[in-house]
């Protein structure tokens, strides 16, 4: 509301002094209304949603509602890992709108129904109906999209409501008829579409596809506000004789509509879209945008972000800084996504039909990345829909069996690691969002913790995932232990002693892959470390990261890990050395780990909290300093201004907790770290109507330091808050410096603490060398993080395994033999670990001519000759790879041998980019200089057969010699098909065989 031109009545009367004071106090009322009504904050306009759109933010700037069903907006980019969004702000053309999108994602998908208006011929190839465009011309704000295609100087304009949109197309003022192409193949593989031509304004259909998503469902109705002259419907590119109004089952379906234009030159359309049904998608556009007012739902849109927006209101900092933190609000509110049409049906994991019972259902749950922050956010801001969401996990666990990993469009992805549905859901309810089945909740919780999926079977049985049992062991095994502690917390609030003492202790399971020697977190195959160690290594042990990324995600036991580490000034040391190490990234390329501090990355997820750890170590000002440059530094106002993918909201939910000055290091404690504000002032609105005010006193550029913080007027000692000091409202007051106050909550008792007890709990021992190869005898040595009692047992093919007895120093084996062992502490037994030791032939040894990749080395050539076969787990570690080259070496026999086979054993799993090899061919020689050709042996498997598979390539022979060489020749690049297509590809080899 605007009062403009008011001039206000005064009654005057010489008679009464009285009725002359009452107007005025009256005129002043108003004029201070309006001065209140004029200043109220337009937050849409301190939103900019291009900020992420370059660079590998992978946002898109089209216009959504909050959390809404439809993202409208423009595509610039049809595959690629930064065409995930759709668009790309480095390009320069545009293949039209479409109304589907992810925000952030690491993976193409949506982009569903897209339309493109057009004059003259049709045209059905995208890479010509699309038109150049400049960002000179573009215009974007929450809810609304602007650009002008310069092709055929058309203006197109886009606004939203939840599960509908509108589009307005103003041509040229030459032009006399105006054109829009319909096209449902753009972008991923189309299972079935459908199109019909319902009557001269209306046209439905749905788009069924394949890609990230395994079976979406996008049904849409449009409406056009003028009648269609005339349409043409092509299927695989060729448009039909005959004059079809419905065509179904095609894989290729598109469509040209024709409209007489006016003096307004504009065409307008109305769609709905549905993941249910056609009339679905009609009764939510019915019933979201009934009218033909393009600025009334533009206007709507707004106000709609307006209220998300002000749920919080910052006062300070430069405008970019307001621009940079609103906008990271938004791309909070951008998903999860509405999936439940106006009738409250919805479409669930098992891809049935149903209807929601009370609540709204959602889709789009980026977990792994957004438990961490952006959950926690909304359970302070958005608490009902927080509620709607954990009830649609409680759905998806009815529907689908399982609650929710990485859910898209009624589709489980398995995207990622852990299952982390479980801490938003203790977040919330240690935040008082009880409003749902805690027994079903519970239950949920512990049939995916005790299934089988990815490495659990063996977690359970042995205390840890080895890349053995499953690939990026180390993180899964971290992360499940953090998991496991939410699902204790749970089962404790809601009174189930039971499942409560089982997680706590398997929330202390990270410990077994503690490496007191290195103190980090390092990957197992088997019982025993993996070497060599490099902590900078991004490998197959890893999701995403290293070892360090994952030597400090032990957000439910960060005491336990101070004492591991040897105290909090130890700790302090490492956590430090994180953030300053020179050490580079090794292993292999991820364009994931970004924002680099040292070895920390804050492009990538598992590193948040990292900043935040030193308060949990007594130096909080140096949490202050390192969150002061991140702000900084890693969120500017341009389209770069994500440091990496922006990831469903997490990397802005980060940038929104962090600029109010605390953090919340371990979702389900209820507590959040203190950090340093961003603005002088800062005021949460909660839904109970309580505010919370956080204020920095003195807060100038290089005052980032915190000297004091006072909460509602009393002195605070502590480095941080709990969720309560928020919800019951009230101020806190931070005065600023610009010097590290080295006092403030430097104590133990001030520090925040979160530990597991582990009074029940013993850690499994570990082998404390790094080969388990060995020539004439190896030497066993066992370790353990905490001293504890060691207890072995040996075991030789074809005998019994000796009995287990205590270990007491290190001993030799001169045999093949597999050696078991557990660890006792307080009358607490750990699990059995075992790991099998191998005596290698001494009857050989081998000169390898190629370069190895460093990434997959299997600990060296000798790996080659070990008689060792390697099985389709070559995540393991026992694999070779030799990547874009050709394999050459040379075995030497010693002597001169008769030899009936040569072979090499190779591996293919084309996804992952490995392929066999296309021959291999052997060469023999008595003295390793003149070779002579012995057999070749052609690979016939193809790239179709995926894999993982394993072959022999072979020869039986009859010969002598002393050395043989062997050629197998690289597989070539990957196949058309292939996401890498034409790059190289990966020869994978663990063992030359000869008999």
């Amino acid at each position: 509301m605007v009062i403009t031109n008011y001039v206000p009545f005064l009654f005057v009367s010489s008679t009464s002094e009285i009725a002359f004071m009452k107007s005025l106090r009256l005129f002043i009322l108003l004029i201070f209304v309006q001065s209140a009504l004029f200043a109220q904050t337009n937050f849409t306009s301190l939103v900019n949603p291009f900020i992420g759109t370059g660079g590998h933010g992978h946002t898109f700037p089209g216009a959504t509602m909050p959390f809404g069903m439809m993202q409208l907006s423009p595509d610039t980019r049809l595959e690629g890992w930064d065409g995930c969004g759709g668009y790309h702000y480095s390009d320069s053309a545009i293949y039209g709108f479409s109304h589907t999108h992810l925000s952030g994602t690491g993976v193409t998908d949506y982009c569903d129904v897209l339309l493109m208006p057009f004059t003259g011929n049709v045209q059905w190839k995208n890479k010509v109906y699309a038109s150049p465009f400049s960002h000179a011309n573009e215009k974007a704000s929450p809810g609304y999209y602007e650009v002008l295609l310069d092709k055929h100087n058309i203006k197109a304009a886009l606004t939203t409501s939840y599960r509908s949109g509108m589009h307005a197309y103003t041509y040229d003022a030459s032009a006399t008829e105006g054109k829009i192409l319909l096209d449902l193949k753009h972008r991923d593989e189309v299972l079935e579409s459908s199109l019909e031509i319902v009557n001269e304004y209306e046209v439905k259909g749905l788009r069924r596809s394949k890609y990230w998503a395994k079976d979406q469902y996008v049904y849409f109705y449009i409406r056009f506000q003028q009648p269609i002259k005339e349409y043409g419907i092509a299927n695989d590119d060729e448009l039909s004789k005959l004059n079809l109004t419905s065509v179904h089952n095609s894989k290729n379906l598109k469509s040209y509509f024709t409209f007489s234009l006016g003096d307004n030159k504009t065409v307008q359309l109305k769609i709905g879209i549905s993941g249910v049904s056609a009339e679905n998608a009609k009764l939510n556009l019915d019933t979201e945008i009934p009218a033909w007012d393009f600025n009334l739902v533009r206007k709507n849109a707004a106000a709609a972000w307006n209220k998300e927006l002000g749920k919080i209101d910052i006062k300070g900092g430069t405008h970019d800084q307001q621009v940079s933190f609103y906008t990271a609000l938004y791309h909070t509110m951008v998903a999860p996504n509405i999936y439940t049409d106006v009738n409250g049906e919805y479409r669930g994991t098992d891809l049935k039909v149903h209807k929601a019972d009370g609540f709204t259902n959602y889709t789009v749950f980026s977990l792994w990345d957004t438990y961490r922050a952006l959950h926690p956010l909304m359970s302070i801001i958005n608490r009902e829909r927080t509620k709607d969401w954990i009830n649609t996990f409680l759905n998806q666990y009815k529907n689908g069996g399982m609650m929710p990993v990485w859910e898209l469009s009624g589709n489980e992805t398995f995207c990622m690691i852990g299952y982390h549905s479980v801490p938003v859901i203790a977040d919330a309810y240690r935040n008082g969002i009880r409003d749902f089945d805690t027994k079903l909740a519970l239950k949920a919780m512990t049939d995916y913790a005790e299934s089988n999926r990815y490495g659990l079977p063996a977690y359970m049985k042995q205390g840890f995932v080895s890349n053995d049992d499953d690939h990026e062991s180390a993180s899964k095994t971290m992360e499940y232990a953090y998991d496991d502690w939410c699902i204790a917390q749970f089962a404790k609030w809601t009174g189930n002693d039971s499942v409560y003492q089982i997680y706590r202790n398997r929330a202390l399971q990270y410990r077994n892959l503690f490496d007191p020697r290195t103190k980090h977190i390092r990957g197992k195959v088997q019982g025993a470390w993996y070497g060599p160690f490099e902590a900078t290594e991004i490998n197959n042990f890893f999701t995403e990261g290293n070892s360090w990324h994952y030597s400090f995600a032990t957000q439910q036991d960060v005491d336990g890990l101070k004492k591991l580490y040897g105290g909090s000034e130890a700790f302090a040391k490492k956590l430090n050395e994180l953030f300053t190490t020179n050490s580079k990234l090794s292993g292999k390329e991820l364009v994931d780990v970004t924002g680099l501090i040292g070895q920390y990355a804050h492009g990538n997820e598992p590193s948040h909290h990292m900043a935040y750890l030193f308060n949990y170590a007594g130096k909080p000002w140096r949490t202050q300093e390192l969150v002061h440059q991140i702000c900084t530094e890693f969120y500017p106002n341009n389209p770069d201004g994500l440091i990496g993918n922006e990831d469903c909201g997490q990397m802005s939910a980060w940038y929104v907790f962090s600029a109010m000055g605390f953090y919340p290091v371990s979702p389900g404690s209820g507590d959040y770290a203190i950090g340093t504000p961003q603005f002088d002032e800062v005021t949460i609105n909660l839904e109970n109507g309580k505010r919370f005010v956080i204020k920095a006193k003195n807060r100038q550029q290089n005052n980032f330091y915190v000297n004091s913080v006072r909460i509602n007027e009393m002195r605070r000692l502590w480095s941080f808050i709990d969720y309560e000091t928020i919800a019951n409202g009230g101020e806190m007051v931070f005065d600023m410096s610009d010097k590290p106050n080295k006092v403030w909550a430097t104590k133990e008792a001030d520090m925040p603490h979160i530990a597991v007890d582990d009074s029940k709990f013993t850690a499994v021992p570990f082998f404390d060398m790094e080969s388990y190869k060995f020539e004439k005898a190896g030497s066993i040595k066992f370790g353990h993080i905490s001293n504890a009692a060691i207890y072995y047992s040996i075991e030789e093919s074809g005998k019994p395994a000796t009995a287990f007895v205590r270990y007491s120093k290190p001993f030799t084996i001169s045999r093949t033999v597999v050696i078991k062992a557990y660890a006792e502490q307080r009358g607490i037994k750990s699990p059995v670990v075992q790991r099998k030791f191998y005596k290698m032939p001494a009857d050989k040894n081998i000169t390898i001519i190629s370069q190895v990749n460093p990434m997959y080395t299997a600990g060296g050539k000798e790996a080659l000759i070990d008689g060792i076969i390697g099985n389709e787990k070559w995540r393991a570690g026992d694999w070779q790879s030799y990547y874009g080259k050709t394999f050459e070496a040379i075995v030497d026999l010693k002597t001169v041998k008769p030899i009936t086979y040569t072979g090499i054993h190779v591996l293919q799993d084309v996804n992952p980019w490995i392929i066999y090899p296309k021959e291999v061919v052997f060469e023999i020689s008595d003295d390793g200089k003149i070779f002579t050709p012995l057999a070749t042996v052609k690979n016939l498997v193809t790239t179709d057969t995926h894999g993982p598979v394993h072959q022999m390539l072979g020869a039986d022979v009859n010969t002598k010699a002393r050395y043989i060489r062997i050629k197998a020749f690289n597989g070539g690049t990957l196949p058309a098909w292939h996401e890498g297509a034409g790059s190289p590809s990966h020869l994978f080899i663990d063992e030359v065989v000869i008999k």
